[in-house]
Order: C-alpha cells, then structure tokens, then sequence
C-alpha cells in the first residue's frame, strides 16, 4: 500500500524558544537543523514511502532536498495543523492510501518505530501519544482523508475521540523514541540517554551540555 509521509517544520531562526535557558539562539538554530536531519534519516531508512516536508522556509526545505526528501511549500507558516491538513489534501490528490505524519524535533525516532506502526495500523487510524501523554507525536491513517488532525495539547484524546465519533478503531502506540518530543531543557537530557548516536546528542556533547544541564540544576 502506497504511503505518503509528512514532516512538518517551522521556520530554523525561531526554533525551540523553551530552550532558550540552555541554548544560545544558533545553538537552537543548528539543533533543530540536526534533529530534522535525524527524523528524515529515520524515515528515509525505512524506506516505506514518499517522504514529504511541509515549510515555508528555505533553509528547511534546501536540507530536505538534499536528505532526498520531496517539498510541500507553504507560502506561510499557519501553524502544524493547518500543514498537515495541507499535506492530507496532496496525499490524497497523490493516490496514497495511507498517511503518516511525525513532527521534526523528534530525533530519537527510529526506521524500526516506523515498522512498527504500519504493522500495527487496524482500522484506519493509529497514534502515537508524546511523552507526557498530552500531544500527538504520530499520526497514521488510511486513507489519507480518513479523520482531520488537529494537534497542540491535548490532542491525543481529542484524535482518539474523533477517531471513534467516525467509527474507527484507534490504535494506540507508546513508542520511546517517537514519543519523545525536544521542546525543554529536561527533554535534552532524554534525548541524550535515548538517542546517542543521533546528529543531535552529537551537537549536545559537542557543546558540553551535559555539564551545562548538571550545573544549572
């Protein structure tokens, strides 16, 4: 079955504002750069279908291109929902019988998870919840169309809810790479335990973060 894949990303400058107390603003610049570089790597290694990243901004979708990864380009930055209803309209125009949507500051998510949720999909609907059990860090459907996504907290029970008020089955998947979203500082120290050998724990050790985090406690 034909899988249409969609990263949505904001603009690299603005990125991450939670981190600012750890994280000098190129410092953030160049995290979200590598934790994007993570997710399509991921995707990419899965090889189990198009990838596509949502944008408005040029450095992100130069770095897609160049990660063999196809642009959907906004004009603006609307906001995560409004991308992923926007690339729901083009997997659809495209054929695709499935669509699956990851945010890209989840660095830690892995070709294996990816495995896993398509063996896992039942009755047109599957997601996986973030870390806190709040927000969406994965959302799988066939069709394409079959449910609209809205997403910010708490959006995991609201999609479960919508998806049974359409007569789906959600299926439910707790994934420890992809439920692992980097928006605070605590959220670095988990990324550095689960994900080692990313692009991103790279940046971090390189930067000496470790004993950042350690001394600002």
């Amino acid at each position: 079955m034909s899988l249409f894949i969609a990263v949505p990303v904001k603009d690299l400058a603005n990125a991450k504002q939670r981190l600012v107390p750890v994280l000098e603003p190129s410092e953030r610049r160049q995290l979200a750069r590598a934790m994007l570089e993570d997710v399509l790597h991921a995707l990419g290694s899965a090889g189990v279908g198009s990838v596509h990243v949502v944008s408005a901004d040029i450095e992100v979708m130069d770095l897609a291109r160049q990660r063999g990864a196809q642009c959907l380009v906004e004009r603006v930055n609307r906001g995560h929902t409004e991308a992923v209803a926007f690339a729901q309209q083009e997997a659809r125009m495209a054929g695709a019988e499935r669509f699956l949507t990851v945010p890209g500051d989840v660095p830690c998510v892995t070709a294996g998870e990816v495995a896993l949720m398509l063996d896992a999909l039942g009755s047109g609907a599957l997601f996986v919840p973030s870390l806190s059990g709040f927000g969406t860090n994965g959302a799988l459907l066939a069709p394409p169309d079959s449910m609209p996504l809205k997403f910010g907290e708490p959006s995991f029970d609201n999609h479960l809810e919508a998806a049974r008020q359409r007569g789906l089955a959600p299926v439910v998947l707790n994934l420890s790479g992809l439920g692992l979203d980097i928006d605070a500082p605590e959220d670095l120290t988990l990324l550095l335990e689960r994900g080692p050998d990313t692009r991103s724990a790279a940046l971090l050790r390189e930067w000496g973060l470790p004993a950042r985090l350690a001394g600002s406690s």
